[in-house]
Order: structure tokens, then C-alpha cells, then sequence
């Protein structure tokens, strides 16, 4: 009976988890005077209570066909954000990958100094580094252009805390028959620690890519231009007239998310694990 009650509540949690997707998914489809009728309050349309109705009554696509078709500006910025993700993504690749691997598999000097600091900068906010960022940033005359999201994320230290976990994991034994095999460090980096650890390496892009996608605060930070806004800071632009277009634009912009998400779901949670394990 405990496997029941457990499994039912872990239902209902799912179903509330689930719930704003569905919501989204729904607002879509329904027509603008519907979502006027449901929303009149949020929209300042008159004092009339919010409801909402689990399906549309007359379901459209036209808010779908609007977006994709009318909306250059939404086609902008959604490019605005695969540039920005693709950049920080390539940056944590080639900059977190050694480091974590560095961290892992050799002692130097100073090694748990500098991975502390690499744990406290990973637990600050944005808003603690946001103002040195910015004069970094003003100084290298990068301000209002993409290198300015992009940089700081590229050395973001969490993907080198994630990847570190499963660089540890190899086995040293078979590093030292690597290099008695007459294998060098290079070659042991990329023919050995890689490939046992892609899993860290996937969790990190998966991870990287999740809050990339996502970014709000440093857009509107170190960009000035609307032309150079990212995707997330479309969503905002809410009117009566524009309401179903929101949804809309909130649902394709989930997708790849989602998508990435689903793909990468095993990795996803070894990450967590990972990242879970004290040193």
C-alpha cells in the first residue's frame, strides 16, 4: 500500500511539474478572443477573474503561422541565441575539457587552492560578478557585442567541476600502462581520458546548453542593441493583441531545450550525481 500512496504522489507531483508545459501547449491553440476571456485580468482587460480551460473550445494554429511567418524579428533573435549557445558551448569545450582534466590527473602546485576558488566562483550569483564582468568587458571594447555573453560563459568554471567528477574516475592503472605502452600526455588526453570521459563531457554540454539557452540577466547586461538580443528576451513583449503569439513563441522556444533535454536525460543525471559527491 506505501508503493501506492508514493507512486500516486509522485503522480500528482509530476502532473504539477508538467502542468505549465501543458498550459503553454494549450494557450497556443486557443484563439485570441479565448485567451482575452481567460486572461482579461492579467492583460488589463477589466476586472473579470483568470481561469483557464484544460483545451481550447476552437483550436487554431494561425498564432503558430504569424510567428513563424510574420515575425522577422523573432527569426533574429532565435539566431541571436543558437550564435550565443554554440559560442559559449565551443568556449567550455575548449577551455573547460584540459582544465578539468589537469585538475583530475595531475598534482601541481596550488591545486586545491585554485580548485577551491574554482567551487566559490562556480557558487556566485551573477549579480556578485556582474559589475567587474562589465568593467572587464567595457575595457576590451566588447560591450554591445555577442563575444560580451559569450566570454564569460565560455570560462564559466561549473562545466570543469562537472567533467572533473568523471575524469577522476578513470582507473590510474590504465594511465600508467598507457605511458609504459610508450603513449604520451597528449595522447593519453585524447585517446584514453576523453573517451572514458564523454559522459562527464555530454553532461557538461547538456547542462551548458540548458542555461544558455536560457540567458536573461547577461544579455541585458552587456547588450545595449535589441538587434543583438537573444531569444529569452522575446517572450517578455506581452500584449492583449499578442498573447497567443507569446505562447507560441514560449513553446518553440522550449523545443530545443526539450529535445536536448530528452536526448540527453541519462547523462543529464550522472551529472547530478556527480556534482552531488563531496571531495
Amino acid at each position: 500500500m506505501s508503493k501506492k500512496i508514493a507512486g500516486f504522489l509522485l503522480l500528482l507531483l509530476g502532473a504539477a511539474v508538467c502542468y505549465p508545459i501543458f498550459f503553454l501547449f494549450t494557450g497556443s491553440l486557443m484563439g485570441t478572443g479565448e485567451l482575452q476571456n481567460h486572461l482579461g485580468e492579467a492583460l488589463s482587460l477589466g476586472e473579470q477573474p483568470m481561469s483557464w480551460s484544460l483545451l481550447p473550445l476552437t483550436p487554431t494554429l494561425r498564432h503558430y503561422v504569424q510567428l513563424l511567418l510574420d515575425s522577422p524579428e523573432f527569426f533574429h533573435m532565435f539566431w541571436n541565441s543558437a550564435a550565443l549557445t554554440a559560442g559559449i558551448l565551443a568556449g567550455q569545450l575548449l577551455a573547460g575539457v584540459p582544465a578539468a582534466w589537469g585538475f583530475a590527473r595531475y598534482a601541481f602546485p596550488f591545486k586545491k587552492l585554485l580548485f577551491t576558488l574554482y567551487i566559490l566562483l562556480m557558487m556566485m550569483p551573477f549579480q556578485v560578478t556582474m559589475l567587474s564582468s562589465y568593467l572587464v568587458l567595457s575595457e576590451m571594447q566588447l560591450t554591445d557585442t555577442l563575444p560580451a555573453v559569450i566570454l564569460p560563459g565560455a570560462f564559466s568554471t561549473f562545466p570543469v567541476f562537472i567533467m572533473y567528477r568523471f575524469f577522476c574516475g578513470i582507473p590510474q592503472a590504465l594511465m600508467d600502462a598507457a605511458r609504459i605502452d610508450g603513449a604520451g600526455e597528449r595522447d593519453i588526453f585524447l585517446h584514453l581520458g576523453i573517451p572514458l570521459g564523454s559522459s562527464g563531457i555530454v553532461s557538461a554540454v547538456i547542462l551548458g546548453f540548458l542555461e544558455s539557452w536560457n540567458l536573461i540577466e547577461q544579455p541585458l547586461t552587456f547588450l545595449k542593441s535589441k538587434k543583438l538580443w537573444p531569444l529569452s528576451l522575446y517572450l517578455p513583449n506581452i500584449s492583449p493583441e499578442r498573447a497567443g503569439i507569446s505562447f507560441a513563441a514560449s513553446v518553440v522556444t522550449l523545443l530545443p531545450a526539450l529535445l536536448v533535454f530528452l536526448c540527453g536525460q541519462d547523462y543529464l543525471e550522472q551529472g547530478i550525481v556527480a556534482a552531488a559527491v563531496k571531495e
